[in-house]
């Protein structure tokens, strides 16, 4: 098992947009294989930054769902419409945090 955490920080006003969209990515993410749970945390320091902590069976399920198309789509439509910057995402455990291969939140992101 692994827990992987995603930081998301949101532009102000498009707060509502990100849930909405997060809630939907939340029953997709349900029906995939290795994928555990996923909850979505709100700073409550800091009123539009989010933290999306998210349980899979294993790496390679993790790495499967950050390859997939939708997540690309998903991917593309946070960096034009809701993010101020870009997201970091870790994989918890072990000796040390690593960022997955491939990510696409990274490429081009605020």
């Amino acid at each position: 098992m692994i827990t992987v955490g995603m930081d998301y920080k949101i532009v102000p006003g498009k707060d509502g947009e990100f849930l909405s969209v997060f809630r939907k990515v939340i029953g997709i993410m349900e029906g995939l294989e290795g994928h555990t749970r996923t909850t979505l945390y709100r700073d409550v320091d800091a009123e539009h930054d989010y933290l999306v902590v998210s349980e899979w069976t294993d790496r390679g399920a993790f790495e499967s769902f950050i390859a997939s198309e939708r997540f690309r789509n998903v991917a593309s439509w946070g960096r034009e419409a809701v993010l101020r910057a870009t997201p970091k995402h870790e994989v918890y455990g072990g000796s040390a945090a690593v960022e997955p291969k491939g990510c696409p939140m990274r490429a081009g992101a605020r």
